[in-house]
Order: C-alpha cells, then sequence, then structure tokens
C-alpha cells in the first residue's frame, strides 16, 4: 500500500522532489518537497484505489466510526467517496466559521456523542487536523482519529497531534516516497541528503539554502 500510493503521488507529479531548486510555501518556509494532493482526483483508478486503501485503514483502526469528516477543501472529495463506500454520513469542516448565515464551520449534521473519524489529503504540522478536532469535540462528537493520504513526518507535527491525543493513520509516508524515488531513479543519493536534513529540522534548512 505505502509503496503504490507512493508511487502513484510521483508519477501524476501531486508530489515533486526538487532539492536543488527547493520550493517556497506559504510560510515562507523552504522546501525540497512540494506536495498537492489535489490532483488525485483528476485520475480516476488512481482516486478508486486511494478510496479503497482509506476504507481499509478505518475499517482497521476505527472500526466504531459513524461519521466521516472531511477537511476543508482538499480532504472533501476522498471523504465523499469513503462515506460513500462506508455508507455512512459524511460532513465536511471548515479552516474557520463562515462569515454569514449561521457562521457554522461544520457543513453537515453532527450530533453529540457521534463517533468521528477526520479525512484529511496530508499531514505537515498537524494545524489543519487539529483545526477539525477542536470544531467537532465543540459540536460533541467523537473524534476516534484522522486517516491520511500522505505525511511528512515533521516532528513539529508528530509532536502537535501526540500532545493533542489525536491518532494519525497515514497511507504513505515522506521516508516510503523517497525510497521509491530513488529506487525508480527519480532523485540521486545525493538528494537523499537534503531529503532527510529537511525533514529533520526544515526551519535549519530553509535558513541555510537561503543565505
Amino acid at each position: 500500500m505505502k509503496e503504490q500510493v507512493a508511487k502513484y503521488l510521483l508519477d501524476i507529479e501531486a508530489v515533486t522532489l526538487s532539492p536543488d531548486e527547493p520550493f517556497t510555501w506559504s510560510s515562507g518556509l523552504r522546501s525540497p518537497i512540494y506536495c498537492d494532493n489535489r490532483l488525485i482526483i483528476s485520475y480516476p483508478e488512481i482516486r478508486s484505489d486511494i478510496a479503497s486503501f482509506f476504507v481499509e485503514k478505518i475499517q482497521e483502526h476505527y472500526p466504531d466510526a459513524d461519521v466521516i469528516a472531511g477537511t476543508a477543501t482538499a480532504g472533501i472529495p476522498h471523504a465523499a467517496l469513503i462515506a460513500d463506500r462506508l455508507n455512512l454520513p459524511m460532513v465536511y469542516v471548515r479552516s474557520k466559521p463562515k462569515a454569514h448565515g449561521t457562521g457554522s464551520q461544520i457543513e453537515g449534521r453532527i450530533r453529540p456523542g457521534d463517533k468521528v473519524v477526520i479525512i484529511e489529503d496530508l499531514i505537515s504540522t498537524g494545524g489543519s487536523a487539529l483545526n477539525a478536532m477542536n470544531a467537532l469535540l465543540e459540536r460533541g462528537a467523537e473524534v476516534l482519529g484522522c486517516t491520511a493520504i500522505f505525511t511528512y513526518e515533521l516532528q513539529k507535527g508528530k509532536t502537535a497531534l501526540s500532545e493533542a491525543g489525536l491518532n494519525v493513520q497515514t497511507i504513505t509516508d515522506f521516508s516510503t516516497l523517497v525510497n521509491v524515488a530513488v529506487n525508480d531513479r527519480r532523485i540521486t543519493n545525493d538528494s537523499i541528503v537534503h531529503l532527510k536534513e529537511w525533514c529533520k529540522d526544515p526551519e535549519a534548512w530553509s535558513n541555510a539554502v537561503t543565505k
């Protein structure tokens, strides 16, 4: 599963590795990797396989789930596919309450005591998943955990999620992706050093390459 999905992401260029010409994230951080899992929805066979892998993870780790919650916006299409396959209700969680109408942050019906699994496209610092968890808890839901396609495996994210008590299961991860890229000769062995240094300390790596 992990290797297959990593290959999918590389094949459709949802994840691009460029240690020599780093990308700039919206935060200003420089990075040798750029992930845009939104591209997955344009590939029917791949999105179907990924939905199947999501379902496997949920059935294994959160068998008592009775609501699927996608994070806006990238988690929404995957949540819809998963909820349909599991025949479960679905909601989605905005990054913040809307400024009009009811001012709701959660779209769809959540009842106190609902057992919810959050669906994310990727995990970096964990902020989006934690934001969704807090919104759901405020509505009285029980958050069983979160399932995501990909994680950067950043320590900052691991620490934040652990401290908040949010269990996260991912279909693939940074380490697997790098290994697949090397085995397929998509990057050189020298580039692995940059990628691993970045993953260990993104801010230090970013500061070093911008000097």
